[in-house]
């Protein structure tokens, strides 16, 4: 066995760990909801795609003939603007929403691609300490969806790569959480992290949460080290895993500088292609939760 193959199954979830997965579900399948389904694009590891998965999905589904509203809840902004939304010159961001100031129709804006942005600049880290004094300070993100919840078919949070506040708004918010990850070993240590925090706000919070899916992102078939971490995922997470896979593409990169989702900016790229396919099976998996 080689070297790598040996690190993988160390750090392989165990099957224990699978079955946690599929034990967090909510009390009533999502197809029977008749509002927004609401998901969270969370991982506690940064640099994992996130973001670009965040925007590319919300413009795969404008694709898909779907309303889609993308709350930015992550202070650096950057789903704001690779939406093509100036963060320097918002009136109201997420910060005015959970304090109660602004209501989401009043902060969101529409941008170029189609669907509707609670846009995010630095102002939000100030959110954290605000919060604090206010009864269901968790939940305040929540009520103010449920106020436009009618408006959109989906409600996609970008959620930072911390556990704070800010996360455990979107968390308690949220249908379903999805998880971009990357086939690398430090990818699959910290997969349990998060699904014990997965749990806990089932447990504590939220208990219509549940995994909706992991998402296969940055992928490279011919790193053979990628390959095996991809095989484990399937093996121990079965459906919970999205058939969808996200190369790795250069398009995909450059598209924020140009304020555009990859979807948008580049619809023949590899990376796109993989961004559409993925919305589709969105759509066709909620039929089946």
């Amino acid at each position: 066995m080689s070297s790598n193959s040996s690190m993988v199954n160390e750090a392989a979830p165990s099957g224990e760990e699978a079955g946690e997965l599929e034990a967090i579900s909510g009390a009533e399948p999502l197809a029977a909801k008749r509002t927004a389904r609401i998901f969270c694009i969370a991982n506690q590891k940064g640099g994992v795609g996130k973001t670009t998965t965040a925007v590319n999905l919300a413009a795969a589904l404008v694709a898909q003939k779907q309303r889609v509203l993308l709350v930015d809840l992550d202070p650096q902004g950057n789903a704001t603007m690779g939406s093509g939304i100036d963060k320097r010159e918002l009136q109201a961001t997420p910060y005015q929403v959970l304090i109660g100031e602004a209501s989401i129709a009043e902060a969101a804006k529409t941008c170029e691609s189609g669907y509707d942005v609670l846009p995010s600049n630095r102002e939000l880290a100030g959110a954290e300490i605000d919060l604090v004094e206010l009864e269901e300070r968790e939940r305040q993100l929540k009520h103010a969806i449920a106020a436009v919840a009618d408006r959109y078919d989906f409600v996609l949070i970008d959620c930072p790569p911390t556990l704070s506040l800010l996360t455990l708004n979107g968390l308690a918010a949220a249908h379903g959480v999805i998880i971009p990850m990357q086939c690398e070993y430090f990818a699959l240590e910290g997969l349990s992290d998060l699904v014990n925090t997965i749990k806990r706000v089932h447990a504590n919070l939220n208990p219509d949460l549940r995994v909706i899916g992991l998402l296969r992102v940055m992928f490279d078939p011919r790193v053979t080290l990628q390959q095996q971490v991809s095989a484990q995922l399937e093996s121990h997470f079965g459906d919970k895993v999205f058939n969808s896979i996200i190369p790795r593409n250069v398009r995909l990169a450059e598209a924020p500088s140009y304020g555009l989702p990859g979807v948008v900016f580049d619809p023949e790229s590899k990376g796109a292609q993989a961004y559409v396919a993925f919305g589709a099976e969105m759509i066709e998996r909620m039929k089946t939760l």
